[in-house]
């Protein structure tokens, strides 16, 4: 015991000057925020950073000594000074768009990444069972879906239905489904996992449906138009809720309880990015897709979707050093 004290000793008397350090800087986030300079945020993170390294060995090596506790609280206070000084700022929403939610995106792109890969196997079992057999179609599709599909009436009547309805409509089936994805993150992420894979099946098997029926080129123009954005989204939200899920087998350095809090946190923050992109899926599924526009003008405009969503992902890699504190929460 006494050699265990002997190295707590040290290493306390190693890093104390940051915890002191991090202990004055803090009060001045609380009192007076909007007197706070870009060089004291970069000091709070460097500090949080540091901190939260000792906290990890501590909870490693000695979980239940009293420095172990006073980490754990200073880190705590930390944590809420950083997040809180990121989203107090005048331009908050702009801020959160512009380089938090794609920081958040860019340190979760694997478990979206992941999601993606379970809608593409979806979508390809789809495809291959009814590319086997066509009567497959009422064993993978809903008998609600399977029962109306008529690829030689597709497009047929859109023109003049009311797209305004339609539009909001589908958005809020569109967020529906989002919200699902996330709260699928509670199960250990299985719900989502069978969200992602249903989902990719039954794209898949519409898709087969039509390249029997010789429409595939029409297919994909009424899809890939609001496609491209909409699932971009449902793979962020399912991305969202695959982690949630990871962190409640693997929670880190941080206890469970609130390893799951911190989580489901940020899940909150990924799925409310994703609301404008499902607005605007869901108004492009309402006046562009059903539009009388020529098929090709539709590949053109899906084309440009695409364009424009890499582009807001390097807009966000190249402004990674502001949110370079943010990456620290995350981690």
């Amino acid at each position: 015991m006494g050699a265990i004290r002997l190295n707590v000793q040290l290493f306390i008397k190693q890093n104390r000057s940051d915890w002191n350090q991090l202990e004055q800087i803090l009060p001045l986030f609380a009192k007076s925020p909007k007197k706070i300079h870009a060089s004291q945020i970069d000091e709070l993170s460097q500090l949080y950073k540091k901190t939260s390294a000792h906290l990890a060995h501590m909870r490693t090596y000695h979980p239940g000594d009293d420095v172990t506790e006073y980490l754990n609280h200073l880190v705590a206070q930390a944590h809420h000074a950083v997040f809180q000084e990121q989203f107090k700022s005048k331009h908050q929403l702009g801020f959160f768009f512009k380089v938090y939610f794609p920081s958040l995106i860019r340190s979760r792109q694997r478990f979206i990444l992941f999601a993606f890969l379970l809608f593409l196997i979806g979508a390809l079992s789809g495809f291959i069972a009814i590319w086997q057999d066509s009567a497959n179609v009422y064993a993978v599709l809903p008998q609600s879906i399977a029962g109306n599909i008529d690829p030689s009436q597709t497009g047929k009547g859109l023109e003049t239905a009311p797209h305004a309805v339609m539009s909001a409509s589908i958005m809020t089936n569109n967020i529906k489904v989002a919200i699902f994805a996330f709260v699928g993150g509670i199960t250990f992420g299985i719900a989502t996992v069978y969200f992602m894979l249903y989902n990719g099946l039954i794209v898949g098997a519409l898709a087969a449906v039509y390249w029997k029926a010789g429409q595939s080129y029409l297919f994909w123009a009424y899809i890939l138009p609001h496609g491209i954005i909409e699932l971009t989204a449902i793979f962020i939200a399912g991305g969202a809720g695959l982690y949630m899920g990871y962190r409640m087998f693997v929670p880190g350095p941080y206890p469970w309880k609130l390893q799951l809090v911190r989580s489901a946190k940020e899940t909150v923050q990924l799925l409310m990015g994703t609301i404008p992109l499902f607005v605007i899926a869901g108004t492009i599924e309402g006046y562009i897709t059903p539009s009388s526009l020529s098929l090709s003008t539709k590949y053109s405009f899906a084309i440009g979707t695409l364009l424009l969503l890499a582009a807001y992902y390097a807009y966000g890699w190249m402004n990674r050093n502001q949110s370079a504190s943010l990456d620290l929460i995350s981690k």
